[in-house]
């Protein structure tokens, strides 16, 4: 299945790579491979992961505190949000 990053998602993902950059390299690195990881488990099978919010589901990355935020559409996963653990939840809510 196809997945796609919505303009907010593609932002925070960028901020939280850019964020263990500054800390160090390798970190980023991880992260884009851990990311990587749930995109591929989100194209086979979207459906494993939990509904947390009118319909939206949450992958997390296994090392990292975030998850991505999710729908499910017929020709497509549409990802909202690349957040952090810690975060407002409402912050990713309000784009419903």
């Amino acid at each position: 299945m196809h997945v796609r990053l919505t303009s907010p998602a593609n932002a925070e993902l960028a901020a939280a790579l850019e964020w263990y950059a500054n800390i160090e390299r390798s970190l980023s690195v991880r992260f884009l491979d851990e990311y990587e990881a749930v995109i591929e488990k989100l194209r086979d099978n979207p459906w494993q992961f939990p509904v947390v919010h009118n319909g939206v589901r949450r992958a997390g990355l296994w090392r990292f505190p975030y998850a991505l935020l999710y729908r499910i559409h017929p020709a497509e996963v549409e990802i909202i949000a690349c957040f952090h653990a810690s975060r407002d939840p409402r912050r990713w809510q309000d784009r419903n």
